[in-house]
């Protein structure tokens, strides 16, 4: 009973559901980013680079065996360079984006760490010229 309980412990603590949270916001924000990525950033780099689909560049290093009915026997081997070059272009504005939330987040924390700091304490002879001050407002009385 004891290792159940120290489970429950551990599975409902603050870290681990932010954790689980955090997974699945990432997840749903890699499909929005995919989208940006494949659907409004590429298509114009492609075009600039003469009308090329990156998913579509690959390096044949064996080709595919048909049989005589024109059905494929053994599929061909290729390197899907293009695939991974989708992959990095995808990666980079991943972490652009983090790092751009990531950076507003801690100025936010900054400006409310940075608290008016107390003034300056007044130069020795000011504090001693307003004790004579009060002295003399004492024996005046």
């Amino acid at each position: 009973m004891g290792m159940l309980k120290e489970f429950k412990e551990f599975a409902v603590k603050g870290n681990v559901v932010d954790l689980a949270v955090a997974v699945i916001i990432g997840g749903a924000f890699g499909k929005i980013v995919s989208s940006f990525v494949n659907d409004i950033v590429m298509p114009p780099i492609g075009l600039m680079i003469g009308g090329v689909d990156f998913k579509n560049l690959v390096v044949v290093l064996k080709e595919g065996v048909l049989n005589d009915a024109g059905e494929v026997v053994t599929e061909a081997v290729t390197l899907n360079y293009g695939s991974f070059i989708q992959n990095v272009v995808d990666f980079t504005i991943i972490a652009f984006v983090i790092f751009l939330a990531v950076k507003a987040i801690n100025s936010t924390k900054k400006k409310e760490e940075a608290a008016p700091a107390p003034p300056p304490a007044p130069p020795k002879s000011e504090v001693l010229l307003e004790e004579i001050r009060d002295l003399l407002k004492k024996d005046n009385k």
